[in-house]
């Protein structure tokens, strides 16, 4: 089986980010690294690979510090890893990067003769969370899409999805070729091991550029975006919590009551 796992990189979201004077995040000095769902994406997909065969390629629109995410997913399963970069690309919106991961997508089966199967992605990003590069890739590539997976097998050539839903979980057999996004599993990503994180140093990244993408350049960038973001604003910083030492329980209880009146919580 082929898959292509298409990864994101964020800022580490262990990071508590402020906002600048100017009203943007403050992310100078935070680590980025592979977004979350993305690695959740990668390992179903490697656990996928182990069980039927195949081949992982991974691909990132991004800078050259993406390249370290890319090394790791090499280091965790992916047998190929590829980089989408352009000045041009700087600023685009889901609806662009959809349609430059089809782009790259395309241009991967005819170099290597070897269509994939499925494509992966991450449910969200941590950084952005608008969910929705998985589902317009899929409509680009007019191809099914099955959203929120928590787990994934292949039966008589149809792979079968576990979807998470709010009631419960659905069961999904769909054919290939097929894009699904990925939730959170039940088990974790894997670890590299020091073994497999040299024998990734050695491995080579490719690079799509906008001439080698046949793409348009007006038609990506933050000049053809068809979303735009108005304004950032932090959470609301949570409010410390009231603590009733009264030594009588009865007492401590009545307090605890007449509080809750008298802020209309009963």
């Amino acid at each position: 089986m082929e898959i292509l796992v298409c990864i994101k990189q964020v800022p580490d979201d262990s990071v508590e980010i402020h906002l600048k004077s100017d009203g943007t995040p403050n992310l100078d000095g935070v680590t980025k690294v592979a977004n979350a769902f993305d690695t959740y994406a990668l390992e179903m997909a490697t656990r996928l690979k182990e069980a039927v065969g195949g081949e992982i390629t991974v691909v990132s629109i991004g800078e050259d510090s993406v390249r370290d995410a890319l090394k790791n997913c090499l280091a965790v399963g992916a047998e190929h890893a590829y980089q989408i970069t352009d000045a041009a690309f700087d600023g685009s919106d889901s609806m662009a990067k959809a349609e430059l991961l089809a782009k790259a997508k395309a241009k991967l089966e005819k170099d290597n003769g070897k269509p994939f199967d499925l494509i992966f992605c991450g449910f969200e990003a941590t950084d952005r969370a608008s969910g929705q590069t998985g589902a317009q890739l899929a409509a680009v590539l007019n191809a099914p899409l099955i959203t929120s997976l928590v787990d994934i097998s292949s039966k008589d050539g149809k792979i079968v999805a576990k979807q998470e839903t709010d009631f419960g979980y659905n069961s999904i057999e769909a054919a290939t070729p097929c894009v699904v996004t990925v939730s959170k599993p039940e088990y974790d990503p894997r670890y590299p091991t020091i073994k497999n994180k040299l024998k990734a140093k050695k491995m080579p990244i490719g690079a799509f550029a906008a001439a080698d993408l046949g793409v348009d350049a007006s038609k990506v960038g933050q000049g053809a975006a068809l979303t735009h973001t108005v304004s950032f604003s932090e959470p609301a910083q949570k409010e410390g919590g009231v603590k009733i030492n009264e030594k009588d329980q009865e007492e401590g209880a009545r307090k605890l009551v007449a509080m809750m009146v008298e802020a209309k919580a009963l």
